[in-house]
């Protein structure tokens, strides 16, 4: 027998009220054809990635709530621990007078009135600085604080101009989104570890990885590099942008990631360095392994302590 023909359905989720008014009949809902995305949506293909997911459950769920938590920063692109990273279940938020969401997918949260909510991509999301204050209450995989660091440069450096020099004040003001959302918040879980963090967090950087190695030079006694600052030849002129830069010493540490990997990207970062070594700039590189391998890390240390003028018996090198 041949299946009833399905009356054309939107390419993504659609909602048993949606798809009656598309002409789907009650009975069609249950066709094997349509996959139960959550109760009351179905989908005639699985959602790709987590933002197609949190479409999918947005039809679901009553108009006053918002997502939070680890999926807003998975939303806003902010870096995580890699099994947050991987975490599927949706944290969704209410006002406290109402009941916490309870569908199978998602996690319930309450507090969405010390909270700003925006519109991201159709969906309604915490900010970033909310949900850097939430991140320190997620119990399933607990943040440290360089975890917390991290993230807290993604948001900053949303709204910093990079490449730019800025003075201490201008670093201040930049942390003020990250201030008034823990201020707001009174006293929430892991206020501690937020303030530890927030006193490390800086504008301007530009992936994780540099915020990580940052500190790694901090913990160790180093005085603090700039992130991501302009480099400059002797007469003045622009020459670079180094992701960690001691401008006293002329020294600039650069993290080679994956996209250094090929023969171009080695290349241009071959030229660049001859350019910048003429003009009196030491350039030292940076690897994953360099934190990974205690061995590598100590030899790292001591590299930079050498161009930085330092004896590296005043530093904790472990």
């Amino acid at each position: 027998m041949t299946p009833r023909r399905l009356p054309p359905l939107p390419a993504g989720a659609v909602s048993l009220d949606d798809a009656r008014t598309l002409g789907l009949a009650d009975h069609d809902w249950r066709d094997a054809r349509l996959l139960r995305v959550t109760r009351s949506v179905r989908s005639l293909h699985a959602p790709l990635d987590l933002r197609e997911r949190a479409r999918a459950f947005a039809r679901a769920l009553p108009a006053d709530c918002a997502f939070s938590h680890v999926t807003a920063a998975r939303l806003w692109g902010l870096p995580l621990p890699a099994p947050l990273e991987r975490d599927d279940t949706l944290d969704v938020m209410r006002r406290s007078e109402r009941a916490p969401v309870e569908r199978t997918g998602c996690r319930g949260h309450r507090g969405l009135e010390r909270r700003r909510v925006v519109e991201l991509d159709g969906l309604r999301v915490t900010d970033p600085a909310d949900t850097w204050v939430d991140l320190a209450a997620v119990r399933r995989h607990r943040l440290d604080r360089d975890d917390l660091v991290a993230v807290g440069d993604a948001v900053v450096t949303r709204w910093a101009r990079p490449g730019v020099r800025r003075s201490a004040v201008e670093v201040a003001d930049a942390l003020d989104p990250l201030r008034r959302a823990l201020a707001a918040r009174g006293s929430p879980r892991g206020a501690t570890l937020l303030v530890e963090a927030l006193a490390l967090v800086r504008p301007g950087v530009r992936s994780a990885r540099e915020t990580r190695s940052r500190l790694l030079f901090v913990a160790a006694g180093f005085p603090e590099p700039e992130p991501c600052a302009p480099l400059h030849a002797r007469g003045g002129g622009w020459l670079a942008e180094g992701d960690l830069v001691w401008h006293a010493q002329r020294v600039v540490g650069e993290y080679q990631g994956e996209v250094h990997g090929s023969r171009s990207a080695r290349s241009t970062d071959a030229a660049r360095n001859g350019l910048l070594g003429d003009e009196d700039w030491t350039v030292l590189e940076i690897f994953a392994e360099d934190h990974a391998d205690p061995h590598r890390r100590r030899a790292l240390l001591v590299r930079f302590a050498r161009a930085l003028g330092l004896d590296p018996r005043t530093l904790t090198i472990r």
